[in-house]
């Protein structure tokens, strides 16, 4: 069959939403309007741990525009019958208003419905609920852990201990959340027994099997709407119980019903990055030859669920060290459930195995770079299968090269600007390849422009664009005549918009659908005695532009249009649909970060005055957004390594710096020079039928550490926790 030309593919193209989003048309949840609608705001626990002795309704129930005041006091029995694709087995999430226990400070206790949003804020301070307290365990450091997660291969803790260099370090990192712009928030409105919801979430077909399972009702009675997110960097992944809030209050007043979240409420409200410790152990020879790696982590999660993530692998995969061992343990405790951040697993990880490389190559005397170029693997020791592309030490090459590597003076706190202390420092980052079914809807209408639906989300990677690109191109269409829709649960199902998925499934997807449209319209053509294409070999026809022609031959054609209208077709429609099969080899994504740093000799203060980022990540559909994932991970980066920390007061599990006023983030002074370079020519066919591998995750793993390693290369001194302060450096 003769290669579709290839136009946008490849192209730096703008957004195709962008005019809609900068012009304010793009609507986002809370921005529906919907008729009728009144408005819901949540009353938090002020406790950690107890139970609800008594709630006194009555002066809010009292006040101009107050419907209803719901609590467990009065609030239905929810059947919660569990989803088994949910996050967590059957019956294990949060079960709201359904008993008096209170399992963490600012759980919801009760709601407040009122004809405006102010009246029902006014409501929600006037609710007094009266506790009976215990003490809260918030601590991680103080609490007992639970039953490791393991891994083993050789005998590391005899190859350690025999090992002729060593390094044992700790490395913590604390809670970190997602603070995206958008609020969470959600519209619910019951027709009958058929719920609709406008709901900010990166799964729209998650949050209707969720809250389908929390009512008892039909997956397809319940109906979510999210075209647009601002913004959730894995916070929107789940149906949190400010969903099911909303469609409760909705039930019980029998009105549409609108509830935000406040920023300070999304502290307490969704998940965010669990707070980790993490020791490391290597062993090695004097030539630099990792031959055992011990690691030992332990990470906060609830009581109520235990939230785990792939924490493990980077260990498992990134060196070739013969002997390793891991432990990983949760420690339950009296907090709200973590979920995903932008890097899961991989980020925490990197932080701790990639600065725990970077002072054994201090300890040997040898280039960061080439301690790594010499534990490079042959193929996944893990899992024992090669690996499908793994262009890692091209990484390491470009960058040196281009960050200028070579001039570096390897002697810490060697060199200065006034004040200043200067350090350069590097960091490898990987991340897996997740593969999932999914599916999406092609149709060619009779006018020549073309339709995709996928119910998939677009947080802000360019989920719109990327996919027309890979649409236009398959059905040899113009950009402009081809429209993709996405975010509405009742579009062919998707996997979750999360962990770097979206492309390598949704785009395959979309590439079946769109060439078995084009395919139909071909044969069409050839069995069509009145086409031009009539009798061809249809292995000798592409598209361009809307005109199917011979590929040798461009004057013998014509256009969808005149095909479809010539044999009284309105349209031709299917169902795309990929379907990973078994993996044969490992699938990855890598990085190499490169950073200079410069350090306030008296003060302590860390400036980041450049980065770079080399990136091993397959094919790459939109450059243009490629750049802008890139640019956004290293900012990301710069926030966990320097500035966000989620601090909580022990004594009752508060958070004392729930806003954006003390929760610290990157702003425009903290970025002065960013740059990303995606490797050439790395499409991977192994990983799925268009060769892309994902990289919205992998641009921001490796950039902490990379951090970490120049701080240290600027004042001798190493710090094992994030994020790096001043007092850390004084």
């Amino acid at each position: 069959m003769s290669p579709q030309p290839q136009s946008a593919v490849g192209a730096p193209l703008s957004r195709v939403d962008g005019r809609l989003k900068v012009t304010g048309k793009a609507t986002y949840a809370a921005e529906h309007d919907i008729e009728g609608v009144v408005h819901a705001v949540i009353v938090d626990s002020t406790i950690g741990r107890g139970r609800i002795t008594g709630i006194d309704t009555r002066a809010a129930l009292a006040q101009p525009g107050v419907l209803k005041v719901i609590s467990h006091l009065n609030a239905p029995v929810l059947p919660y019958r569990g989803n088994p694709e949910s996050f967590d087995p059957p019956g294990r999430q949060l079960r709201v208003f359904q008993d008096d226990k209170v399992l963490f400070r600012g759980q919801p206790v009760a709601v407040v419905v009122a004809t405006t949003l102010e009246a029902a804020q006014h409501g929600a301070e006037l609710v007094n609920i009266r506790y009976d307290a215990e003490k809260t365990s918030t601590d991680m450091t103080s609490a007992p852990a639970g039953e490791p997660v393991t891994y083993a291969r050789g005998d590391a803790d005899k190859a350690f201990a025999s090992a002729p260099v060593k390094v044992d370090a700790t490395y913590q990192q604390a809670r970190a959340h997602h603070n995206a712009m958008e609020l969470h928030a959600t519209i619910a409105r019951w027709e009958g027994d058929k719920l609709t919801l406008w709901d900010k979430t990166q799964w729209p077909k998650g949050t209707q099997k969720d809250i389908a399972a929390v009512f008892g009702i039909p997956n397809d009675s319940v109906h979510v709407i999210s075209p647009f997110v601002g913004g959730a960097f894995g916070n929107a992944i789940r149906a949190w119980p400010h969903i099911t809030i909303s469609a409760l209050a909705a039930r019980e007043t029998g009105r549409p019903v609108k509830l935000m979240l406040t920023r300070r409420q999304l502290y307490f409200g969704v998940g965010y990055r669990p707070s980790y410790e993490y020791r490391v152990r290597l062993g090695s020879d004097r030539r630099g030859r990792v031959s055992a790696m011990v690691q030992d982590l332990k990470a906060e999660t609830s009581t109520y669920e235990n939230f785990t993530e792939r924490v493990l692998h980077t260990g498992q995969m990134l060196y070739s060290a013969p002997h390793v061992s891991q432990d990983y343990r949760t420690v339950a405790l009296d907090v709200n459930t973590p979920i995903w951040m932008r890097g899961p697993g991989f980020a925490t990880a990197g932080f701790a195995i990639e600065s725990a490389m970077d002072e054994l190559a201090h300890e040997l005397g040898i280039d960061p770079i080439e301690l790594r170029q010499r534990n490079e693997p042959e193929e996944d020791l893990a899992e024992q299968l090669p690996f499908s592309t793994r262009r890692l030490r091209e990484c390491y090459t470009v960058g040196a090269r281009e960050f200028g590597w070579h001039r570096r003076n390897p002697r810490p706190r060697s060199t200065r600007d006034g004040d200043w202390l200067i350090g350069t420092g590097m960091a490898a980052g990987t991340y897996d390849v997740l593969r999932n079914a999914a599916q999406a809807r092609v149709r060619l209408d009779a006018d020549g422009t073309a339709l995709v639906e996928a119910a998939t989300s677009d947080m802000g990677p360019g989920t719109y664009t990327s996919h027309t690109q890979v649409a236009a191109d398959a059905l040899g269409l113009t950009m402009r005549n081809v429209t993709f829709r996405l975010g509405d649960s009742t579009m062919p199902p998707t996997p979750p918009h999360g962990g770097s998925q979206t492309m390598t499934n949704v785009g395959s997807a979309v590439q079946d659908g769109c060439d078995k449209v084009r395919l139909q319209a071909i044969k069409l053509a050839v069995e069509d005695r009145r086409s031009p294409l009539y009798g061809a070999d249809a292995d000798d026809i592409v598209v361009r532009a809307g005109r199917l022609h011979i590929q040798r031959d461009p004057a013998r054609g014509e256009t969808y249009r005149q095909l479809l209208a010539r044999n009284n077709r309105t349209h031709l429609e299917v169902l795309g649909t990929w379907t990973p099969g078994e993996a044969r080899h490992s699938m990855y994504t890598y990085g190499a970060i490169f950073v200079e740093v410069a350090v306030d000799a008296r003060l302590g203060l860390v400036r980041v005055r450049r980065m770079l980022g080399v990136f091993d990540a397959g094919r790459i559909i939109s450059p243009k957004l490629a750049d802008s994932q890139a640019l956004g991970g290293m900012v990301g980066g710069i926030g966990q390594a320097l500035l966000e920390h989620t601090v909580t007061d022990h004594r009752d599990g508060r958070i004392v710096n729930a806003d954006l006023a003390n929760y610290m983030v990157p702003v425009n002074a903290d970025i002065p020079d960013l740059r990303g370079i995606f490797l050439d020519g790395g499409e991977d066919l192994h990983a799925d039928p268009i060769g892309v591998k994902g990289l919205g995750e992998v641009v921001f793993i490796g950039v902490a550490p990379a951090i970490a390693n120049a701080v240290f290369h600027a004042t001798g001194r190493r710090v094992r926790e994030l994020p790096i302060t001043a007092e850390a450096l004084l």
